[in-house]
């Protein structure tokens, strides 16, 4: 089992007062905190090593450029893709998936579809339904039922020969249901999809095998795993990153340049051009490091306890419901309380020193389906407590009796 204490104190924030609270923060799903060791990487980086990589014979760039390829290492060995440069630096999941759809633009035609969830954040709809309008492929959508997970009757029943891609998030973000990802990557490779599985909620919670997945892209962000913002990891299997067009054009990308004409680098400085976020990269390096040595096993054991503790006590609440019950789910509860707003409850909450979020997250879809604004979400990490968790649950009632 996890040293709990120890584990907290190597976040210096979770010492921090909100309103004269003691901070309680159960917003780890929108972004995770940051342990000391990776505040100081950044600083050292700055300090100690900062310059352009890629493009310099001096010693400091060498540096950079070692360091930053190093990370790229560290992430291909966390996912266990075949080779590094399979492994492609982002801003963050958005920008990957907006990558793969852009470049899908040059396959697609009229007649042919493209299959996501009801499950999905904006961010994993939007990009697909702007490409569907470019080309005039058809968005297929997999339904949902009450308990929150995916109908997979319904889902075979959408894969054709007209399915060129199918993109769903492994974890959803609003309700944290884990999809059967391996299962739905399968059926559609039979039909000969490729499949993109949206990893943001998923790597802050387990290590994604994206070998025996076999799934074709798999985006996820660096800020929910305890690395920095701006940063973000899109893996790609080499067949299909060498089909798709650059991304974007500009230095790094290029293979040699002339009016007449351009050629393109190999991978994966085809797709990252410009300067990137050098420290960001290097740094999601050591945030990576960082949980492995806390261990994933020992993450999810902790998780799941505050998982079930959690359910177990806002579920004595009279008059509150959770969304998405089902035995597949990591640490994550969206609920409401009967009769109030949900922002309502957050905001007084908030004057408690406990931070959640509340709205639609993201997830429009998904709150039209139950009929709702939105839900109150309480998204638990390995650093969290039983009594942090005692702390929402009297806050809640507390917020409940002030808006009966």
């Amino acid at each position: 089992m996890l040293d709990i204490q120890k584990i907290r104190a190597d976040f210096p924030i979770l010492n921090e007062k909100v309103n004269g609270k003691p901070l309680v923060y159960f917003d780890n799903g929108a972004t995770s905190q940051k342990p000391q060791v990776v505040i100081d990487a950044i600083a050292k980086y700055y300090q100690e090593i900062n310059a352009n990589i890629h493009r310099g014979v001096h010693t400091l760039s060498q540096l950079a450029t070692d360091a930053y390829e190093i990370a790229r290492g560290k992430v291909q060995n966390h996912i266990n893709a075949k080779h590094a440069y399979e492994v492609l630096f982002t801003s963050g999941t958005t920008f990957g998936i907006n990558l793969v759809a852009n470049g899908f633009a040059s396959f697609l035609k009229p007649g042919d579809e493209v299959v996501v969830s009801s499950l999905e954040h904006h961010s994993n709809i939007v990009p697909w339904q702007m490409l569907c309008e470019k080309t005039g492929a058809t968005l297929k959508v997999i339904p949902m039922d009450e308990n929150g997970e995916l109908i997979m009757s319904e889902y075979d029943k959408l894969l054709s020969e007209k399915t060129k891609i199918v993109t769903v998030n492994h974890i959803s973000n609003a309700l944290g249901i884990i999809n059967p990802v391996k299962y739905m990557i399968d059926k559609a490779h039979e039909v000969g999809a490729a499949v993109l599985i949206d990893g943001a909620q998923a790597v802050p919670h387990l290590k994604p095998d994206v070998q025996e997945l076999d799934c074709d892209f798999y985006a996820f962000s660096g800020h929910k795993m305890c690395g920095p913002t701006g940063t973000g990891i899109l893996y790609g299997k080499e067949a299909w990153l060498n089909k798709l067009p650059p991304y974007q054009g500009g230095g790094e990308m290029i293979k040699e340049v002339t009016f007449e004409k351009t050629t393109y680098a190999e991978l994966p400085h085809k797709f990252e051009a410009g300067t990137p976020h050098i420290a960001g990269g290097i740094v999601l390096g050591t945030a990576i490091d960082y949980m492995n040595e806390v261990g994933f096993e020992n993450i999810q054991k902790q998780e799941l306890e505050l998982l079930n503790y959690a359910t177990e006590q806002l579920s004595a609440i009279e008059g509150l419901r959770i969304y998405g019950n089902s035995k597949n789910k990591t640490s994550v509860i969206s609920f409401n309380i009967e009769g109030i707003h949900p922002y309502d409850i957050g905001t007084i909450i908030d004057k408690l020193g406990i931070a959640v979020r509340t709205g639609h997250h993201c997830a429009q879809p998904i709150m039209n389906f139950f009929e709702i604004p939105g839900t109150i979400r309480a998204s638990f990490s390995f650093y969290n407590t039983k009594e942090e968790i005692d702390a929402l649950v009297e806050a809640v009632k507390k917020a409940q009796l002030m808006l009966s």
